[in-house]
């Protein structure tokens, strides 16, 4: 079962990144709608564990993309990672759930590698925005990028684990908020480096990150770090030549200052 766990948590990934890598439009965010899926079919995966007095982890063997350079190649690959994955299913209502999921998206994958190529850009490392960024606002923006899609990535996973092993109404309810602010950050975190050409795939998580024996601590230590990306959010609206920058960096800012409301309810 932790295999099928691991496949999966691997799978979502490769759907997530797969939509911040396309630049069409349309295809990111159909793509982006299935890789939603794709986390509640690993939500449910955890829970089904669990109930059997089984456990999962955050193990990996998936550890940088694949540097496609347009969309054919990319979702042929993908293709192939949902077709061997099928083998793992059983008969069970949960993996017939995620198995209809799985070919309804093959379905649509097909139809996508009947249509004209296109070039994907997010691996070019031209590391450019606009011409309104300079050479330093430029690599402060690229920092904050790199640091903060892991930094989501990390939450969601950790956020989600607690989630799963929690009975408290309250509880419960703020990782799901979390996890879905996370969730918006790392999409938005995540087209941005796709347009800098810049994407990469966050690193593994340790079982230290995620096991939390002190939640008083971790929380805690979780304000700090959002009073820090607030600050950071901050520093970048105020000294990028970009009005639509400095105003989506404003925007992370303020839903920084509900997260730590959010937290400070599990104190």
């Amino acid at each position: 079962m932790n295999n099928l766990y691991k496949q999966k948590h691997q799978l979502w990934l490769k759907i997530v990144f797969a939509s911040f890598a396309i630049n069409d439009e349309e295809i990111k965010s159909r793509l982006y709608d299935f890789s939603q899926i794709a986390f509640r079919h690993l939500k449910w995966l955890g829970e089904d564990i669990l109930s059997k007095g089984e456990d999962y982890n955050y193990d990996r063997d998936y550890k940088a993309l694949d540097k496609f350079t347009s969309n054919h190649p990319l979702l042929q690959n993908l293709k192939s990672d949902i077709e061997k994955i099928q083998e793992l299913y059983d008969n069970s209502v949960l993996s017939n759930r995620i198995k209809t999921d799985e070919f309804y998206l093959l379905d649509y994958i097909d139809n996508i590698l009947q249509q004209d190529d296109q070039e994907i850009t997010a691996f070019n490392m031209k590391m450019k925005w606009r011409d309104d960024l300079d050479e330093e606002q430029t690599k402060s923006l690229i920092l904050f990028l790199f640091e903060e899609s892991y930094k989501e990535y990390e939450l969601i996973m950790i956020y989600a684990y607690m989630q799963a092993r929690t009975n408290n109404t309250l509880q419960f309810n703020v990782y799901q908020d979390l996890v879905d602010e996370s969730h918006f950050h790392l999409k938005s975190f995540g087209n941005m480096m796709a347009k800098l050409g810049i994407l990469t795939l966050p690193r593994e998580l340790h079982e230290m990150t995620y096991k939390i024996k002190d939640l008083n601590k971790f929380i805690i230590a979780g304000i700090a770090e959002e009073e820090a990306a607030k600050e950071m959010c901050k520093q970048l609206s105020e000294s990028i030549n970009d009005d639509e920058l400095s105003k989506f960096f404003d925007f992370i800012n303020y839903q920084e200052n509900y997260h730590i409301e959010l937290m400070k309810k599990l104190l």
